[in-house]
């Protein structure tokens, strides 16, 4: 053995062993522990009433006869989907989300890029900007019916008397209108603020290659900044549907769902079956229609937002 074999470093590759770590039953559940009062808790309050709605909608079971409750198969689910009310009902919630999601979303989309850039008062402007959420929904409303759409004293029709428009009872001439408007005031700070996140996201080096190659802010828009803010703006729609299907409150202190059902939504129309035609069967049913729908759509729209996710971080 020579001086250089001794410090020549060895040539021979050694192996690398790799220890998977295996977790006992025991430290599973002790890991797990912390969680389970959350997920009993969640099973008592969601899963025991929807068994409950269930039995229900297989009863025959009017309060107002008593001793007609019975057992009448699927025939309540028949007469859901019959009930042409039902089915204008079912027309104004879609309506409602649909209306409600894509102007929040644009608005929101516009309000984004402009917090986007600096400007003198930016903190306070978005503050001022995020307050229509933090209000609570019920306070909203009365404030949209009573001080905004008041055909007397409202700030509506006071800001359009110049233009002619004079005394215009917009709650009751346009009442699904009214409680979108409602909503959307409710809802754009919420996009707002997940399109700002994402903006504040994005690559500045990117955007700053694409205006050296001379790209416009237009081109830059639709080329770098839309893609990249579409998994926010779709986990953002998902978000507001979800939640605006369980809207009551503003309908109810808004309009009542009136004139007739012309801005009733599901949940109204539900509490209106059950609490003022006490028929507990057939509100019951129409509820087990609402929750199924509901998770349909919401299991599918979630498939393809996180779709979109796990694409772009393989891309990435």
């Amino acid at each position: 053995m020579t001086a250089t074999d001794v410090g020549s470093p060895r040539t021979e590759s050694t192996p690398v062993v790799r220890r998977e770590r295996t977790i006992s039953k025991a430290e599973g559940w002790r890991r797990r522990g912390p969680l389970l009062p959350a997920m009993v808790f969640a099973i008592v309050v969601t899963q025991i009433p929807f068994l409950f709605t269930l039995y229900y909608s297989t009863q025959s079971w009017n309060l107002v006869r008593p001793g007609s409750r019975e057992f009448n198969w699927l025939n309540n689910y028949v007469d859901v989907f019959r009930d042409s009310q039902f089915r204008q009902v079912a027309l104004n919630t879609v309506i409602m989300i649909v209306g409600t999601v894509i102007i929040s979303v644009v608005l929101g989309l516009l309000l984004a890029l402009l917090l986007d850039r600096k400007f003198i008062g930016r903190s306070l402007v978005r503050t001022l900007l995020i307050t229509p959420f933090l209000i609570t929904p019920v306070a909203g409303a009365l404030i949209w019916k009573t001080t905004m759409f008041d055909p007397v004293f409202g700030l509506i029709n006071f800001a359009l008397s110049p233009f002619g428009v004079d005394q215009i009872d917009w709650v009751s001439r346009f009442p699904l209108a009214a409680v979108m408007t409602n909503l959307v005031w409710q809802w754009t700070p919420f996009m707002m603020l997940l399109i700002l996140a994402g903006l504040q996201s994005m690559p500045k080096d990117i955007a700053e290659a694409a205006r050296v190659d001379g790209a416009g802010p237009f081109a830059l828009f639709r080329e770098l900044t839309l893609p990249h803010l579409r998994r926010f703006i779709e986990l953002g729609a998902v978000l507001g549907a979800i939640y605006l299907i369980n809207t009551f409150d503003a309908v109810y202190m808004m309009t009542s769902g009136g004139p007739g059902v012309a801005s009733s939504n599901l949940p109204f129309y539900i509490y209106q079956r059950a609490f003022l035609g006490f028929d507990i069967g057939q509100a019951a049913a129409m509820g087990v229609v609402t929750v199924v729908a509901t998770i349909v759509v919401s299991t599918l729209a979630l498939r393809l937002i996180f779709k979109s996710f796990s694409g772009n971080e393989e891309a990435a």
